[in-house]
C-alpha cells in the first residue's frame, strides 16, 4: 500500500505542465459563455429532480409541479452558495501553500491558474444563484467559524484533499444536471464549465495529496485524515440550507424532517463519493475516526 503513494518530484512537475497546457487549450469565460440576459424560464428545474433533498418523500409527492421546480431552483442556488464558501477557503489554503515557492515551477504556476479558475467559478455561481431568484444562502455561523479554523490548521495535503472532497461531491451531481434537459439551460452551461475545469483541479489535487503524504508519519496522516473528514461532514451537510424550504413555500419543520430521513438522497450522496472514498483509502486517509464523520455525512 505504501508504495502506491510514491510520487517522483519530476512527475509532479510534468502533471502541472500538462494541466497548464490543457487550461490554455480549453478554458471558459463565464461572462461570455453563460446566457445571463435571457429571463429565467420557470418551466425548468434548477437541478435534476432526483438530486433534490425531498425527492421520493411523501412531501415531494404532495407538492405541485410548480413547487417542485421552485425547490430545485432554490437547492441549486444553495449548492452554488456553499461551493463559493468552500472555494474561498481552498483558495486561501493553496495560496498560503505556494507562498515564497519557486515561481518558475509549473506547480506554482498551475496553483495560481487554479485560483484564477476558482475566482471565475465563484462569480459564476453567484450570478447563477441571483438569476435563480435565490437569497444569499450561507452555512450556519458555527460552520463559518469552523471554516476559519480549517483554513488555519490545515496545510499541505489537507488543502489538496479538501479540494477533492468539495469538488468530487459536486462533480457527479453536476454531470447529471448538465445533461438533463429538464434543467434550465444557463444552469446546464454553468455546470458544464465547472465540470470541465474542475477535472484538472482534481487531477492536481490527487497527485499533490499523494506526494505530500509520501513521507508523512502516522500522527500527521491521522491528523489530516480527521481534519479532512470533519471538513467533508460540514461541506455536505451545508449543501442544502434549511431556508430553501421557506423560500419554496414549504413547511420547513416537516421538510427538514423528511429530508433527514430520505434514503434516496443518502444513496445519491454515497454514489457520488464512491471514487473519492476509493482514493482516500488508497491514500490511507480512511482512519477509524475519519470514517465516523464520513458515515455521519452519508458518504460511505
Amino acid at each position: 500500500m505504501a508504495s502506491s503513494t510514491v510520487r517522483p518530484d519530476n512527475e509532479g512537475h510534468d502533471i502541472a505542465a500538462r494541466l497548464l497546457l490543457s487550461a490554455a487549450r480549453l478554458s471558459y469565460d463565464p461572462a461570455a459563455e453563460v446566457d445571463w440576459d435571457t429571463p429565467l424560464d420557470k418551466e425548468f428545474h434548477g437541478q435534476s429532480p432526483e438530486w433534490n433533498s425531498l425527492y421520493g418523500t411523501s412531501y415531494w409527492n404532495e407538492m405541485s409541479e410548480e413547487q417542485r421546480k421552485e425547490l430545485t431552483r432554490q437547492e441549486s442556488a444553495s449548492v452554488a452558495s456553499t461551493g463559493i464558501w468552500f472555494e474561498m477557503i481552498l483558495q486561501q489554503m493553496v495560496l498560503r501553500d505556494m507562498y515564497a515557492k519557486d515561481p518558475t515551477d509549473p506547480r506554482f504556476q498551475w496553483a495560481l491558474t487554479e485560483i484564477a479558475d476558482e475566482c471565475r467559478h465563484s462569480i459564476m455561481f453567484a450570478r447563477g444563484a441571483q438569476k435563480l431568484g435565490a437569497p444569499a444562502y450561507r452555512p450556519k455561523r458555527a460552520v463559518l467559524e469552523l471554516g476559519r479554523a480549517f483554513k488555519t490548521v490545515g496545510f499541505g495535503e489537507a488543502a489538496y484533499a479538501g479540494i477533492l472532497v468539495a469538488e468530487e461531491v459536486l462533480d457527479v451531481m453536476q454531470r447529471d444536471w448538465m445533461r438533463d434537459e429538464r434543467v434550465v439551460p444557463f444552469v446546464r452551461t454553468i455546470n458544464n464549465i465547472h465540470v470541465v475545469e474542475e477535472s484538472r483541479h482534481m487531477k492536481f489535487a490527487r497527485d499533490e495529496t499523494l506526494r505530500r503524504l509520501e513521507h508523512a508519519g502516522r500522527a500527521r496522516r491521522g491528523f489530516h485524515a480527521l481534519v479532512v473528514a470533519i471538513a467533508s461532514y460540514y461541506i455536505v451537510t451545508s449543501l442544502v440550507s434549511p431556508d430553501v424550504y421557506v423560500k419554496a413555500g414549504l413547511d420547513p419543520v416537516r421538510a427538514r424532517r423528511e429530508a433527514a430521513a430520505n434514503e434516496h438522497y443518502k444513496a445519491q450522496m454515497r454514489a457520488s463519493c464512491a471514487g473519492l472514498m476509493e482514493f482516500l483509502a488508497t491514500a490511507r486517509l480512511l482512519t477509524r475516526p475519519a470514517l465516523f464523520f464520513y458515515k455521519r455525512a452519508n458518504l460511505i
